[in-house]
């Protein structure tokens, strides 16, 4: 279906990104604990989009070559 790695990993990294980002594992973050004052629920998920976007980004550099 995908013939080059570079596209195998962007649909890899799609689905990674959409299961963490789903209901399931989301709600283990839903606690009452603070980071520097915020939420922990809101840091989470900043940092996986944050890891998300960094990682697509990586991999396109690396597909250009």
């Amino acid at each position: 279906m995908f013939k080059s790695l570079g596209a195998q990993r962007l649909v890899f990294l799609f689905f990674a990104g959409w299961l963490s980002l789903n209901f399931p594992l989301m709600a283990l973050w839903d606690r009452e604990a603070t980071v520097l004052g915020v939420p922990l629920f809101p840091v989470a998920l900043f940092l996986v989009w944050a890891v998300l976007i960094a990682a697509t980004a990586w991999l396109v550099e690396r597909m250009d070559d």
